[in-house]
């Protein structure tokens, strides 16, 4: 009688899979040997800077820059390079000519696209300078009458040498006046600046460190109660819109100039 081994592994009914063995590890010897790392002072010795490279290319392509209105490359400190078209311009080629470097973006005449100003109307001009409407004759003639006894006063006295405030005479013509505002108001606009009647700094300006006494030529003075009528007078008179007899004018080399039509002291 035949009988079945269950340890054979011949006569399992169920598998007939062989177990195979692990691949035997490689000897120490025949290891490939660790690869050589640099350091980063040795890398960084042996790269070129992108920044210097840029610089380079740069310098490259703007070294043949000249004046587009004398045709000159000389005088690199005052060739102005256009923010837009990158075209260069003398300072003093320009016109008006640029006296000092302009600070931050500067673009040249023709990619500025300023258009010339308009006359202002008599409204924009009232506007502009915040000039009251409506004038009481009274009020003048008591200035006046106060500015005149406060002369005969002064005259009358003898004083030590000293810095004076004196007041403004304004043009007679009401016409001229306004005729002189708009000149101005056309200048400031054209500038693009803000009119403002006010003798204080706006905050951030000037550090604080400019507002030193040592700094003022002659020492600080503390305005006597003459001069601060003076000054009141002065800011009503403008307020008034009676203005001191200039007007500005657009010269061609200098920009805008202030001219006084007549010479008149109180």
């Amino acid at each position: 009688m035949a009988t079945w081994n269950a340890s054979s592994p011949a006569a399992s009914p169920c598998s007939s899979r062989r177990r195979t063995k692990a691949p035997a590890r490689r000897p120490s010897s025949e290891s490939p040997p660790p690869r050589k790392m640099k350091s980063m002072a040795e890398i960084m010795a042996k790269s070129v800077p992108v920044v210097e490279q840029e610089e380079e290319e740069d310098e490259d392509s703007y070294s043949n820059v000249t004046c587009e209105k004398c045709g000159s490359g000389e005088g690199d400190d005052e060739l102005l390079l256009c923010d837009k078209c990158d075209r260069g311009f003398h300072m003093k080629c320009l016109r008006p000519i640029v006296v000092r470097v302009p600070i931050g973006t500067w673009l040249c005449v023709d990619c500025s696209d300023q258009r010339p100003v308009r006359r202002l109307s008599q409204k924009k001009i009232l506007h502009f300078f915040r000039i009251e409407k409506h004038t009481h004759q009274t009020d003048k003639l008591e200035l006046s009458q106060e500015t005149r006894k406060r002369r005969r006063s002064c005259s009358l006295t003898v004083k030590k040498r000293r810095r004076k405030l004196l007041p403004l005479v304004p043009s007679e013509d009401p016409d001229q006046r306004l005729a002189q505002m708009g000149t101005l108001a056309s200048a400031l606009t054209a500038l693009g600046i803000k009119y403002s009647d006010g003798l204080n700094y706006v905050p951030g300006m000037a550090p604080r460190s400019a507002n030193q006494s040592k700094l003022e030529k002659g020492g600080m003075q503390v305005l006597c109660k003459e001069d601060l009528e003076t000054l009141e007078q002065c800011q009503s008179m403008y307020r008034r819109g009676e203005c001191p007899p200039l007007v500005v004018v657009f010269d061609p080399l200098e920009g805008y100039l202030s001219l006084f039509l007549r010479s008149t002291f109180p």
